[in-house]
């Protein structure tokens, strides 16, 4: 994509989680999200790839060192942290649809804020960490990881 090119495609008619593509935590995130998302709407994307950096508000282009969890729905929406793990939850439908309504009440979303602060601060020394992003197994999963 080129500079002042507006993107369009599957990743803006889709919601995109973009997650750290060197996190062991955030590898297994994507992984559940993909094995409950029945209807594939979710796509994926590493923060630090070239989608990322065209899609993402210029206020979350440094997630610095907790390596944010960013959602952005198709309509724009950008969400961080907790409430983009309840809405991206939320969007596989089924029983974790119930997911959003979490997601809409401010104050938990709050208190589930601190708790994704405080495993992110431990999560390389609990999940470890990879030296890049590695491409999945799953060929219907490897289709949805966009760069």
């Amino acid at each position: 994509m080129r500079a002042g090119e507006r993107p369009s495609g599957p990743e803006t008619s889709r919601p995109v989680v973009f997650f750290d593509g060197e996190c062991g935590l955030c590898h297994r995130g994507v992984r559940f999200l993909a094995a409950r998302d029945a209807r594939a709407r979710l796509l994926f994307a590493p923060l630090d790839g070239e989608l990322a950096r065209a899609l993402r508000p210029p206020s979350l282009r440094d997630t610095g060192p907790e390596g944010t969890l960013v959602l952005r729905e198709p309509d724009g929406r950008t969400s961080v942290r907790a409430e983009a793990v309840l809405r991206a939850l939320a969007a596989t439908g089924g029983p974790w649809a119930a997911a959003g309504s979490i997601a809409r009440a401010g104050s938990l979303v709050a208190l589930l804020d601190v708790a994704y602060r405080a495993v992110a601060r431990r999560r390389d020394r609990w999940f470890g960490r990879s030296a890049e992003c590695p491409l999945p197994d799953d060929p219907s999963l490897r289709e949805r990881l966009l760069r």
